[in-house]
């Protein structure tokens, strides 16, 4: 028999565990007041069941809020909370605290966690803003490598904000990538969907039809035409006189980007593909400039001072070392560790002495009491202090100019051709 008092009356389909993947965007786009894209998400993204609780959908859309949020929040509340703590049930005032919604907020392990600001008692209360947590990542053996990927999602994050970038696709090819990330050495053999335009093509002709071209195809010095998109593809209903108000100039920006820096609905545009790991980091033909020259090109952008600069070109050459298979994944190691210990049969059974082993091997590498050149390369395990850290701004102002970020990327391209040459040389001598 149903149930009230438990969330979806006793009985409800959930298509995921509270460990998985998120089940919805929720960006809800810019306002139409602008003459702009009215939601830069599309249906086409948000292509998966997602089960939410009706009840609590309908009370959050009388209260105003979008229908994303609301169908994001109603999808929380289809699960009971794991923990109430005694003392904070009855007595917690939800006028003022937040405990009951963070009861179910904090127990849905989603990949990505969008989290409101908490309540401030008073006026000495340290600020604390609306986040976004990335929550994916696995945890590394050393301070190293925890810092260079933890620096490089944020980095990301700034990319995408700087240079307006959009890398979306539909969850459903989310969720397949979660599922071949599990793969025996997914990170070197594996391919993972991944968007093929992270910018808005630029508009061209070609006497029929209207041509698109990636504006990252001009990088290095050439230009090459993506297929032919018909008109009914494009932003043509769209009013391109519109202006923001917080650019100052809008030249060397394509219509395009002007109207709709995320995405337009075109097929082409909003296309995506199977890319192997290392062409996700470092690029793939001339379209995609690959997510490490674009952090090259953010840190050229903000004028990253020399000695932050030499630490972030030691983490994105380690994160391009592992993406490429020169150095190994923590899973292939410890997968190698378990098959060359002496006490392994090759029969799927981790012994305790074997556990053992491994958990000091693991605890010595991070110390740095252990070489593991298979896993770091030629980085030496140090103590990270906190007078090592340099303060540089991450700037998140949009960059607006196309012409702009395609220097940056032509001043990266330059740098790094010069580094392979001066290694070239080295090599041979």
């Amino acid at each position: 028999d149903p149930e009230p008092e438990v969330a979806g009356k006793g009985y409800r389909r959930l298509y995921k565990s509270r460990y998985d993947s998120i089940s919805t965007y929720i960006y809800q786009g810019v306002s139409s007041e602008d003459g702009q894209m009215n939601n830069r998400i599309l249906n086409m993204y948000n292509d998966i069941p997602v089960p939410i609780d009706e009840d609590k959908y309908r009370q959050l859309r009388e209260a105003g809020i979008d229908p994303l949020l609301s169908q994001h929040i109603a999808h929380i509340f289809v699960r009971d909370p794991l923990v109430i703590f005694d003392g904070a049930v009855e007595e917690v005032d939800d006028d003022t605290q937040t405990e009951h919604f963070e009861s179910i907020q904090s127990t849905n392990w989603q990949s990505v966690r969008w989290k409101p600001p908490p309540p401030r008692t008073g006026p000495n209360d340290p600020h604390i803003g609306w986040r976004t947590e990335f929550r994916s990542m696995e945890i590394q053996l050393t301070d190293f490598e925890n810092a260079a990927f933890t620096t490089f999602i944020t980095l990301i994050t700034r990319v995408i904000l700087t240079f307006d970038l959009n890398l979306y696709i539909p969850l459903s090819r989310v969720d397949a990538n979660m599922q071949r990330a599990h793969g025996r050495n997914a990170a070197v053999n594996g391919k993972f969907f991944f968007r093929r335009h992270m910018a808005p093509l630029e508009k061209g002709d070609d006497g029929f039809n209207e041509q698109y071209t990636s504006m990252f195809s001009t990088v290095n010095g050439k230009k090459s035409s993506l297929p032919t998109v018909f008109s009914g593809d494009d932003l043509s209903a769209f009013n391109l006189t519109s202006t923001d108000s917080d650019v100052s100039s809008w030249e060397g920006v394509s219509e395009k980007r002007r109207v709709a820096p995320n995405a337009s609905g075109g097929t082409e545009e909003n296309s995506y593909e199977e890319m192997t790991m290392s062409e996700i980091m470092t690029g793939k033909g001339d379209y995609f400039p690959g997510l490490i020259p674009l952090v090259y090109a953010y840190l050229d952008h903000i004028q990253c001072d020399s000695v932050t600069m030499d630490r972030m070109t030691e983490y994105l050459g380690f994160i391009e070392k592992r993406a490429t298979g020169q150095l190994q994944t923590p899973a292939t190691w410890v997968r190698n560790f378990i098959r060359n210990h002496e006490e392994y049969k090759f029969d799927s059974i981790v012994t305790d002495s074997i556990a053992y082993d491994l958990m000091i091997a693991c605890k010595e590498i991070g110390e740095g009491k252990r070489g593991a050149s298979e896993l770091l390369g030629d980085v030496v395990i140090k103590p990270i202090l906190a007078s090592d850290a340099y303060e540089k701004k991450l700037d998140s102002t949009r960059v607006v100019s196309n012409d702009h970020i395609r220097s940056l990327l032509q001043r990266y391209a330059a740098r790094k051709t010069k580094f392979d040459e001066a290694s070239a040389v080295e090599f041979h001598i």
